[in-house]
């Protein structure tokens, strides 16, 4: 690729927007131009708007630390530098649909880790692994908004990454209820330890609305385009329990199946190891060239050993075995700021690149 499309992150101060930063280093499609957050930072350059709070354990890129960060609210001023933009800001639902939809109606396609529009019935919402086919919606979203190019996607919430593209390999054999009991890392919440020491030894059996979004999304991710918009499958049952844990990075989860048609265990793990999609057929930049490992060890996987696998792009899976009251059993671990938050989104803007979605605006 000769010219690099020229991207926007906003929110690019939290830490979402910073690991954009991080995985866009030396991207070979995607050059980060603009960097924009709250009018606080505004006016300063990243290095010192960011100050002591860069929470990577990478350095901060030396091309983004000069550059002045622009006022996020200036749509027109910032849609005017940029190709794309990706969305981490954080704001109130009702604020991140507007500005989002500002964004897109300037002619500027918006890859979002938001939820805000995760719901919205023409915004796709995209694993690319699992149902690419979603993006046929664009073109409807598009008469809505009154655009050529302009459009909002989204990525579906961090926690569910360790089961969702499970229970996808495993389609044939119709899983119908499934049980998942997440424990998930603290950078869920934007957190380090120095920010939440209160969870040093601890769990909060509590995260505000994810187990409705961990039950819920999935379902979405299955459904289908009618009507221009996206209708939810409506199997399997999953009912969840999110607990926080004091671990950094990874989301584990412990899963439980029950089956139309029970599979063998050998069955189960040769369509996991064997599943891939059309980011690793295009052979796109940040696609995992294994989406999904099955780990033998009984005691794996672990978040030490195993949450960087395929550079966090990787979903690792253990313990298959089956169950005295369901049919089967696993635990999964996904990287959550990696897969689950801006590296899921920059593998969709790729995705979307590469099906003509996103272009140059000078083309």
């Amino acid at each position: 690729m000769s010219q690099k499309l020229k991207v926007g992150i906003l929110g690019a101060t939290g830490m979402v927007g910073q690991r954009f930063i991080a995985l866009l280093e030396n991207h070979p499609w995607f050059e980060v131009v603009t960097v924009a957050a709250s009018p606080r930072s505004a006016g300063k350059t990243y290095e010192e708007a960011v100050g002591e709070r860069w929470k990577m354990t990478t350095p901060m890129p030396e091309a983004v630390k000069k550059l002045v960060v622009m006022n996020v609210n200036e749509v027109e001023k910032v849609a005017a530098e940029v190709d794309f933009v990706f969305s981490a800001v954080d704001m109130s639902k009702d604020e991140i649909k507007a500005i989002e939809d500002a964004y897109a109606k300037t002619e500027t396609p918006v890859v979002s880790n938001n939820s805000a529009h995760r719901w919205t019935p023409d915004v796709p919402m995209v694993v690319p692994e699992i149902n690419p086919e979603h993006y046929e919606v664009i073109k409807f979203q598009k008469e809505r908004l009154g655009t050529k190019r302009g459009f909002v996607a989204v990525k579906p919430n961090c926690s569910i990454q360790s089961y969702a593209p499970v229970l996808t390999a495993w389609k044939e054999f119709g899983p119908k209820e499934v049980v998942a009991t997440t424990y998930q890392a603290i950078s869920g919440a934007g957190k380090t330890f120095k920010d939440w020491p209160e969870m040093v030894e601890n769990i909060i059996p509590f995260i505000g609305g994810e187990e409705e979004k961990s039950e819920q999304e999935p379902l979405r991710l299955w459904g289908k385009v009618e009507d221009g918009v996206i209708k939810k499958a409506s199997s399997p049952v999953i009912t969840t329990q999110c607990i926080r844990v004091p671990v950094l990075n990874g989301h584990t989860a412990a899963v439980f199946v029950k089956f139309d048609k029970k599979p063998t265990k050998e069955q189960l793990i040769e369509k996991l190891v064997n599943f891939k999609g059309l980011p690793q057929e295009l052979e796109l930049p940040s696609a995992p060239k294994q989406f999904i490992q099955y780990l033998e060890e009984d005691n794996r996987p672990q978040v030490n050993l195993d949450v960087d696998y395929e550079n966090g792009m990787g979903i690792s899976i253990g313990r298959l075995r089956e169950d005295s009251v369901y049919d089967y059993k696993f635990v999964g671990l996904s990287h959550n700021t990696v897969r689950g938050a801006a590296g899921g989104a920059v593998l969709s803007a790729e995705l979307l690149k590469a099906m003509g979605y996103i272009e140059p605006k000078n083309a």
